[in-house]
Protein backbone atom coordinates (compact mmCIF):
# COMPACT_ATOMS: atom_id res chain seq x y z
CA UNK A 1 0.00 0.00 0.00
CA UNK A 2 1.23 2.90 -0.75
CA UNK A 3 -0.24 4.67 2.23
CA UNK A 4 2.23 4.68 5.25
CA UNK A 5 0.57 4.57 8.21
CA UNK A 6 2.10 5.09 12.05
CA UNK A 7 0.43 4.35 15.08
CA UNK A 8 0.93 5.92 18.06
CA UNK A 9 -0.44 4.04 21.29
CA UNK A 10 -1.61 6.71 24.31
CA UNK A 11 -3.97 4.29 26.21
CA UNK A 12 -3.13 1.13 27.38
CA UNK A 13 -7.04 -0.05 26.56
CA UNK A 14 -5.65 -0.69 22.85
CA UNK A 15 -3.66 -3.68 23.31
CA UNK A 16 -6.77 -5.69 24.41
CA UNK A 17 -7.50 -5.57 20.96
CA UNK A 18 -5.10 -8.37 19.14
CA UNK A 19 -3.08 -7.05 16.35
CA UNK A 20 -4.03 -3.23 16.39
CA UNK A 21 -1.76 -2.10 14.34
CA UNK A 22 -2.26 -4.30 11.30
CA UNK A 23 -6.45 -4.01 11.85
CA UNK A 24 -5.47 -0.10 11.47
CA UNK A 25 -3.49 -0.39 8.67
CA UNK A 26 -5.93 -2.61 6.70
CA UNK A 27 -9.05 -0.82 7.71
CA UNK A 28 -6.93 2.54 6.32
CA UNK A 29 -6.10 0.84 3.06
CA UNK A 30 -9.98 -0.08 2.94
CA UNK A 31 -10.95 3.78 2.67
CA UNK A 32 -8.49 4.15 0.34
CA UNK A 33 -9.31 1.69 -2.10
CA UNK A 34 -13.01 1.99 -1.60
CA UNK A 35 -12.72 5.46 -2.32
CA UNK A 36 -10.40 4.87 -5.81
CA UNK A 37 -8.61 7.96 -4.04
CA UNK A 38 -5.09 8.85 -5.60
CA UNK A 39 -2.75 8.23 -3.18
CA UNK A 40 1.40 9.13 -3.52
CA UNK A 41 3.53 6.76 -2.72
CA UNK A 42 5.06 7.32 0.81
CA UNK A 43 2.19 9.34 1.50
CA UNK A 44 1.67 9.17 5.35
CA UNK A 45 -1.19 9.30 8.06
CA UNK A 46 -0.85 9.07 11.55
CA UNK A 47 -3.46 7.15 13.84
CA UNK A 48 -3.27 8.10 17.43
CA UNK A 49 -5.01 5.39 19.48
CA UNK A 50 -5.86 7.36 22.67
CA UNK A 51 -8.25 7.81 25.72
CA UNK A 52 -11.23 10.30 26.20
CA UNK A 53 -9.36 12.36 28.38
CA UNK A 54 -6.91 13.54 25.36
CA UNK A 55 -9.66 12.73 22.52
CA UNK A 56 -11.89 15.42 24.07
CA UNK A 57 -8.81 17.82 24.99
CA UNK A 58 -8.42 17.55 21.20
CA UNK A 59 -12.17 17.91 20.25
CA UNK A 60 -12.40 21.65 22.83
CA UNK A 61 -8.58 22.57 21.34
CA UNK A 62 -10.18 22.48 17.63
CA UNK A 63 -13.63 21.84 17.44
CA UNK A 64 -14.61 23.96 20.57
CA UNK A 65 -16.65 20.55 21.53
CA UNK A 66 -15.79 19.90 25.51
CA UNK A 67 -16.64 16.52 25.20
CA UNK A 68 -14.96 13.07 24.24
CA UNK A 69 -16.40 11.38 20.57
CA UNK A 70 -15.06 8.41 18.88
CA UNK A 71 -13.09 9.53 16.22
CA UNK A 72 -11.51 12.91 14.97
CA UNK A 73 -9.76 13.42 11.31
CA UNK A 74 -7.21 16.00 10.88
CA UNK A 75 -6.48 16.90 7.41
CA UNK A 76 -2.28 17.36 6.57
CA UNK A 77 -2.13 21.02 5.18
CA UNK A 78 -1.31 21.61 1.80
CA UNK A 79 1.98 22.64 2.04
CA UNK A 80 4.91 22.34 -0.97
CA UNK A 81 7.34 19.04 -0.46
CA UNK A 82 4.75 17.62 2.33
CA UNK A 83 3.23 13.87 1.52
CA UNK A 84 1.15 13.32 4.62
CA UNK A 85 -3.02 12.53 4.24
CA UNK A 86 -3.17 14.05 8.01
CA UNK A 87 -4.14 12.28 11.15
CA UNK A 88 -7.11 10.70 12.92
CA UNK A 89 -7.48 10.60 16.45
CA UNK A 90 -9.54 7.33 18.29
CA UNK A 91 -10.78 6.95 21.94
CA UNK A 92 -10.66 3.80 23.36
CA UNK A 93 -13.25 3.94 26.43
CA UNK A 94 -15.87 5.91 23.37
CA UNK A 95 -14.91 3.21 20.46
CA UNK A 96 -15.53 0.28 23.18
CA UNK A 97 -18.45 1.58 25.10
CA UNK A 98 -19.88 2.14 21.42
CA UNK A 99 -19.07 -1.16 20.48
CA UNK A 100 -20.80 -2.74 23.47
CA UNK A 101 -23.93 -0.66 23.27
CA UNK A 102 -23.94 -2.35 19.99
CA UNK A 103 -23.11 -5.62 19.99
CA UNK A 104 -20.29 -5.19 17.99
CA UNK A 105 -16.28 -6.42 18.81
CA UNK A 106 -14.55 -3.43 20.20
CA UNK A 107 -12.06 -4.73 16.14
CA UNK A 108 -14.79 -4.19 14.45
CA UNK A 109 -16.28 -0.32 15.59
CA UNK A 110 -12.64 0.28 15.71
CA UNK A 111 -12.01 -0.51 12.33
CA UNK A 112 -14.88 1.40 11.38
CA UNK A 113 -13.70 4.62 13.08
CA UNK A 114 -10.58 3.97 11.24
CA UNK A 115 -12.75 3.84 8.00
CA UNK A 116 -14.78 6.65 8.54
CA UNK A 117 -12.13 8.90 9.65
CA UNK A 118 -9.93 8.28 6.43
CA UNK A 119 -13.15 8.58 4.36
CA UNK A 120 -13.27 12.40 6.34
CA UNK A 121 -9.65 13.01 5.37
CA UNK A 122 -10.65 12.17 1.57
CA UNK A 123 -13.03 14.56 1.81
CA UNK A 124 -15.94 13.18 2.63
CA UNK A 125 -18.38 14.36 4.95
CA UNK A 126 -21.66 13.63 6.78
CA UNK A 127 -23.65 17.21 7.41
CA UNK A 128 -26.08 16.51 4.99
CA UNK A 129 -28.08 13.76 4.43
CA UNK A 130 -26.95 13.12 0.57
CA UNK A 131 -23.12 13.53 1.93
CA UNK A 132 -24.30 11.15 5.05
CA UNK A 133 -25.35 8.66 2.41
CA UNK A 134 -22.62 8.42 0.52
CA UNK A 135 -20.33 8.05 2.90
CA UNK A 136 -21.93 5.74 4.81
CA UNK A 137 -22.42 3.07 1.62
CA UNK A 138 -18.72 3.73 1.28
CA UNK A 139 -18.02 2.45 5.10
CA UNK A 140 -20.10 -0.36 4.52
CA UNK A 141 -18.49 -1.52 1.33
CA UNK A 142 -14.70 -0.54 2.64
CA UNK A 143 -15.96 -2.90 5.82
CA UNK A 144 -17.44 -5.62 3.92
CA UNK A 145 -13.89 -5.69 2.20
CA UNK A 146 -12.53 -6.37 5.68
CA UNK A 147 -15.52 -9.19 6.53
CA UNK A 148 -17.14 -6.55 8.84
CA UNK A 149 -21.16 -6.35 9.15
CA UNK A 150 -22.90 -3.38 8.28
CA UNK A 151 -22.23 -0.69 10.95
CA UNK A 152 -25.91 0.51 10.08
CA UNK A 153 -27.61 -2.08 9.73
CA UNK A 154 -31.26 -2.50 10.94
CA UNK A 155 -29.81 -4.29 14.32
CA UNK A 156 -27.14 -1.68 15.51
CA UNK A 157 -28.41 1.00 17.40
CA UNK A 158 -28.83 4.35 15.95
CA UNK A 159 -25.71 6.78 16.28
CA UNK A 160 -23.42 8.91 14.27
CA UNK A 161 -19.58 8.36 14.11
Amino acid sequence: MPLEVDIIVEAEGWNAVADIDALARRAAAAAVDIDDAEIEDGEALDILLCDDARIRELNRNFRGLDKPTNVLSFPAPDMPGQSALGDIAVAWETVSREALAEGKTVADHFAHMVVHGVLHLLGHDHEMDGEAEEMEALERAALKGLGIADPYGDDVAEHAP
